[in-house]
């Protein structure tokens, strides 16, 4: 059961509809998937429930996200920066 949520997750992550939201979720999802609390998985399937527009507009600071988002999105952020040029 388990394992179909992740494999579900991952493949929502990857196929977003917009390339760039398919570059920041999936290469997160993949790195840090498997190794997530139930309550983190909870928001990271809340995160994929989120229109790509809200999500690149809060990514890019153009809009605040909302607060229960705050905390995943400052590590998606970060995890995304640190990946920069390796794309």
């Amino acid at each position: 059961m388990m394992q179909e949520r992740l494999k579900r997750m991952k493949m929502r992550s990857w196929r977003r509809g917009t390339k760039e939201m398919d570059l920041v979720l999936g290469p997160y999802a993949d790195a840090h998937l498997e190794g997530m609390s139930a309550q983190e998985l909870d928001g990271f399937e809340a995160i994929l429930a989120e229109q790509d527009q809200d999500l690149m507009a809060w990514i890019l600071g153009h809009k605040v996200a909302p607060d229960v988002h705050l905390a995943l999105l400052a590590r998606l952020l970060a995890f995304a920066e640190a990946r920069k040029g390796k794309i």
